[in-house]
């Protein structure tokens, strides 16, 4: 097995130092079909050698625990992300390209920096989708949404902050769900940007394995409804407002592409079938569905910026997301109040409605996993 090869970025570097090295594939260019070869304590890219352009990456899991890959540019930017990826299963990445050096990243188990290896990308892309005026506009849509959305999230954060530090604990457990309804619209934005995501909205058990501080939303959510107070808080309140403000600069600065926007339309859906659905995600509050309503509205919203792109390349794929999105929301909105607009608690469901939206996010995941294609082949 040959050393990792040169890092790119500092905090590439140090991630490397952890993670072990991967054996070499074929150093070959290759023209944008690429298979993955992941396991307990390997990630083998079939080529390190990319043209620019799109690249489909085909991610099959041999190993025994479910895994993640990344691509990642330096200082651990996001350009794409499959996780979710059990034993067994293969799941594809599409993602665009420019020249460039690159990092694919293999986590076996979710957790740590992830088994690396070096990706060169050379000359320039025959299908650069960036020039696609439609592509334009559909990112354009979409980071005008980000803006609408990402205002309000600093006001209401700002406001459950203030309710924090002044003790208020039942004025910040009813702002709690409030204020991350459009953290949850907007998080494909927020997890582009490396630790940032995981530090504000991370879980306990998740911070415990990798060893640590566990801090944002779920530290005061815990501190919350668990102790009942505000003790302690301040630092984590200011924290999470800081890194917030930050996020949303850094969206601004780096909008989504195309291509990244319909990623990230199943990247929601993923957050969904694996946090919110099985009531981990909010595991102190409960306040799962006020979550999981703000994901398929995020999703929603990146495929109506989509949506005259995806009519033109596949009509018959924009139906049957119409239909089971529309099949999602009846099933998710029964447990709304009307009157209130406020969700019902997850622990309040039974057995049965929570194997009914388990079957409708899986149902709506089968042709949202087929938007990226769709988007890289319209250019």
């Amino acid at each position: 097995m040959k050393s990792c090869l040169a890092t790119i970025g500092v905090l590439t570097l140090a991630a490397l130092s952890l993670s072990a090295c991967a054996s070499d594939p074929s150093e070959s260019a290759a023209k944008g079909d690429l298979t993955v070869a992941a396991s307990d304590s390997g990630c083998k890219v079939s080529a390190t050698k990319l043209d620019a352009g799109p690249s489909t990456f085909t991610v099959t899991n041999a190993g025994s625990k479910v895994t993640e890959f990344y691509v990642y540019a330096e200082g651990d930017r996001i350009m794409g992300e499959v996780e979710n990826v059990g034993p067994g299963l293969t799941r594809n990445l599409v993602v665009d390209l420019p020249k460039g050096t690159y990092e694919g990243a293999c986590k076996p188990g979710m957790i740590g920096d992830g088994i690396r290896q070096t990706l060169t990308v050379t000359g320039e892309s025959a299908k650069d989708l960036s020039d696609s005026q439609e592509l334009t506009a559909a990112a354009d849509s979409y980071a005008r949404y980000v803006k609408s959305q990402s205002d309000t999230l600093v006001v209401k954060t700002t406001e459950f902050v203030d309710a924090v530090k002044a003790g208020k604990v039942d004025e910040a457990k009813k702002l709690f769900p409030i204020a991350r309804t459009y953290w949850e619209r907007i998080e494909p934005v927020a997890e582009k940007f490396g630790d940032l995501d995981p530090i504000t909205d991370g879980r306990e058990p998740d911070a415990k394995a990798e060893g640590v501080d566990f801090t944002g939303w779920h530290r005061i959510e815990k501190q919350l409804w668990v102790s009942g107070n505000t003790d302690g808080m301040d630092k984590y309140a200011d924290q999470l407002l800081s890194n917030v403000k930050k996020i949303v600069a850094l969206g601004q600065d780096a909008p989504l592409t195309a291509l990244e926007l319909a990623q990230g339309s199943k990247g929601l859906l993923d957050e969904v079938a694996t946090g919110k659905a099985t009531g981990e995600e909010d595991e102190f509050s409960h306040t799962d569905l006020w979550d999981f309503k703000a994901n398929i509205e995020g999703s929603q919203a990146a495929i109506a910026s989509l949506r005259p792109v995806l009519e033109k390349q596949d009509p018959a794929l924009v139906k049957k997301l119409d239909a089971e999105f529309a099949a999602l929301d009846n099933e998710l909105n029964q447990h709304q109040d009307k009157k209130t607009g406020e969700w019902a608690f997850y622990d309040e469901l039974s057995k049965d409605q929570v194997k009914a939206l388990s079957n409708a996010v899986a149902a709506l995941s089968e042709p949202i996993s087929q938007v990226a294609a769709a988007i890289a082949a319209s250019a």
